[in-house]
């Protein structure tokens, strides 16, 4: 195995010796060799000399471009950088892992894990690990869990299979047909790293299993059956057999972990298909839990289920922020999870037991054939939620009497409710929509105080449900695999595009079959690879891609007790200007006194210039990352659509200082010190689901002389 690497003018042996042999690295959070800040997920920094009293001497300090964005708008940054000592990890648009000089900004070396291949996926962060002089990046790229040498970025030839795992492998399917990657990074406890993965989400989903590797070796020590096999418990909320097939649950948004104690905490996504449910009868553990492990033998110490058999693709997004309150006089070592339903649920982390009390209450049943929805889901009653959980024609946006009038048209034959109205083949508006609520940028605590910090979306969906088709032409078996594998979650039912994703009609002007049966292999960008599709299923797909019909959808049989169901896309409710179809906020900064389960403070997160000038107030936007709060009495966050960072008063949510990137800062920053001075550092890569220009840079901030 090869790897790239430069060394930008700096000699490698001279640079060792300065940065690794001649002084140890900054202890504590100096440092941010975490992701998300340390193991708990806190987003929390000490420092402060950056404060609420010289903010406004904030300048950029360099700013690094990797030269790899994607032509076309079509790449993200969504890393959070890790500082250890001097030195920066991070990674670029095309998934190049790289070090920087977090001084100064200049690159130490780069490795390509593609190297002529094709780059695909995001990356929000690396794991670093150190024991004596053995000090290592571990890092993933397509189906791979690499580990590099954090000194020179070569691979480490010892671990795994010449430096690496194929994520694939050790799930009890045959890996060549498994799409499996990682976006989140794992977290390591003593000799153990722990790994959760990212999935397909269609009805041939891979399983998400969690697995323990030895951090030297790259072994698997353990590994903890996400869908529960027979004997082991949770068993009986399937199907019996569904192990089999069934598909999903994982742990794609990374962990957290109390080393006192040794318990990592998961946060688990849904089982496939996320919007039918089927073939996956019962309440589907441990999907939608939050599950503690101990982490040196993967056993289950608690778990809680956050959503029963769940139809909205509601995955718990985020790590689980491990904290201290006070309740009752009591001190209570606890873990906070954010959910896309704009909720927060706080357990005891030792016990499992709930904080604050969460009921069950009844919700709508579904009319799809043969499916059964829970009859019930949990609610906390502490704290409320921080976004709205009901859609009304009272919620229809009403910045305009036109887009009012035109998102009412559309929404005519939708079915409007509380949240956990099911997907029907009518329509349904769904919100909090499958952005959030919370998303994968999480929340940060105040740790001194117990105080937590979330930024979320309040962004309607309207989804509609259709049969799947069955028919014996190429053409419609064609239609069949383009449906079962998801593509209309990102390209329409129509193959006419949704919001950040393009239209697939007349491909046949643009590519050749060999062409797309390479892209299908391999994948590109933010698309997967297809490597669970047959060679017959691969040639009707392209026969269908490179068409210009579309086919009725119609039922297998009525009789058929194996009905199937696919959405028409990822198809965000907005009104004809492409604003959300729903009144303001849309997106929202939120602080959340979690000792007495209170809102202490709300204010909308993000703006559109076009609005402010018609005179309609600041609305927010959709923003996705995550904040970081210090000591200095900052909350630092970018995120958002308008591509600013912004710093506020964490105490009052009060904005004391901006900055417009040059890109949107999707990415959650992170803050460190070298040589007695703070930097802030955010990635500003755009593009994304939000579809803003996309870019290749990160970005440093200090505060100025005087």
């Amino acid at each position: 195995m090869k790897c790239r690497y430069s060394l930008s003018g700096i000699l490698l042996s001279a640079w060792f010796c300065c940065c690794f042999s001649c002084g140890a690295p900054a202890s504590g959070d100096a440092s941010w060799e975490v992701y998300r800040g340390d193991k708990q997920s806190s987003g929390y920094s000490s420092l402060n000399q950056i404060n609420k009293t010289n903010v406004n001497r904030l300048a950029a300090a360099w700013t690094y471009r990797s030269g790899d964005a994607r032509e076309g708008n079509r790449s993200a940054i969504q890393c959070n950088p890790v500082i250890v000592g001097s030195v920066m990890y991070v990674t670029s648009p095309k998934l190049k892992l790289i070090a920087l000089n977090a001084k100064d900004g200049k690159e130490i070396w780069r490795f390509d894990p593609f190297e002529n291949e094709e780059a695909t996926g995001v990356n929000r962060g690396v794991t670093y690990w150190e024991n004596n002089s053995d000090k290592r990046i571990f890092f993933s790229a397509g189906p791979y869990l690499y580990a590099v040498n954090a000194e020179s970025g070569l691979v480490i030839s010892s671990f795994g299979e010449e430096g690496r795992i194929d994520l694939r492998k050790g799930l009890g399917r045959d890996p060549s047909r498994l799409a499996v990657w990682a976006t989140s990074p794992g977290i390591i406890y003593r000799d153990i790293l722990v790994m959760g993965t990212a999935l397909g989400e269609g009805y041939d989903a891979a399983p998400g299993f969690v697995r323990g590797y030895n951090v030297v070796t790259g072994k698997t020590e353990w590994t903890f059956h996400t869908i529960p096999q027979p004997g082991e418990f949770g068993y009986e909320t399937w199907e019996e057999d569904a192990w089999r097939e069934a598909g999903g649950v994982n742990a794609w948004a990374g962990m957290s972990l109390d080393e006192k104690t040794g318990t990592v905490f998961l946060p688990l996504g849904s089982p496939a298909f996320d919007f039918y449910g089927g073939n996956r009868k019962g309440d589907n553990l441990f999907g939608n839990c939050l599950v503690a492990l101990n982490a040196l033998t993967g056993e289950r110490k608690w778990h809680y289920q956050l959503v029963h058999h769940d139809l909205w693709d509601y995955d718990l997004p985020a790590p689980p922020t491990l904290l201290t309150v006070k309740k009752d006089g009591k001190t209570i070592q606890a873990v906070a999870q954010t959910t896309k339903m704009g909720m927060v649920f706080l357990f005891d982390r030792n016990t499992g037991e709930p904080v604050f009390p969460i009921e069950e209450r009844p919700v709508p049943q579904s009319t799809l054939l043969g499916e059964q929805a829970s009859a019930t889901q949990p609610f906390p009653l502490k704290p409320a939620p921080f976004v709205r959980q009901h859609f009304s024609e009272s919620a229809i946006t009403n910045i305009s009497e036109s887009s009012h009038a035109y998102v009412k048209e559309i929404i005519t034959n939708a079915k409007m409710g509380p949240m956990y109205t099911p997907p029907n083949t009518a329509g349904v508006v769904q919100f909090p929509g499958t952005r959030g609520g919370a998303e994968w940028g999480g929340a940060s605590v105040d740790k001194t105080t117990g105080i937590l910090y979330v930024n979320a979306n309040e962004i309607p969906m309207l989804f509609k449900m259709r049969p799947v088709v069955l028919a014996d032409d190429a053409l419609s078996k064609g239609q069949q695999v383009y449906t079962l594998n998801n593509c209309t979650m990102c390209h329409g039912a129509d193959r006419k595009g949704t919001e950040a994703f393009p239209a697939l009609f007349r491909l046949n002007k643009k590519y050749k079959p060999s062409e797309i049966a390479k892209l299908l292999q391999s994948g590109k960008g933010q698309m997967p690879a297809y490597p669970n599709l047959s060679d017959d299923e691969r040639t009707t797909l392209i026969t269908y891609l490179l068409s210009d019909t579309i086919i009725a959808s119609q039922f297998q049989t009525a009789s058929s007790d194996r009905h199937r169901y696919v959405h028409d896309g990822w198809n965000v409710l907005t009104d004809k200007d492409g604003y959300p179809g729903v009144k303001p906020p849309w997106g929202t900064l939120n602080a959340i006194d979690l000792n007495k389960g209170e809102i202490l403070w709300k204010i909308p997160l993000g703006e559109y210039p076009k609005l402010l000038e018609k005179g309609i107030p600041v609305t927010g936007t959709q923003n996705l990352g995550g904040p970081v709060i210090t000591a200095g009495g900052l909350l630092i966050i970018g995120a958002t659509r308008d591509e600013k960072l912004r710093i506020f008063d964490k105490d009052n949510g009060d904005l004391l200082w901006e900055y417009k990137l040059p890109a949107g800062g999707y990415a959650t920053p992170a803050t460190y010190m070298i040589d007695g001075k703070q930097y802030i550092v955010i990635a500003a890569g755009g593009g994304g689901k939000l579809g803003t220009p996309s870019a290749d840079m990160y970005i440093a901030f200090a505060l100025k002389e005087r």
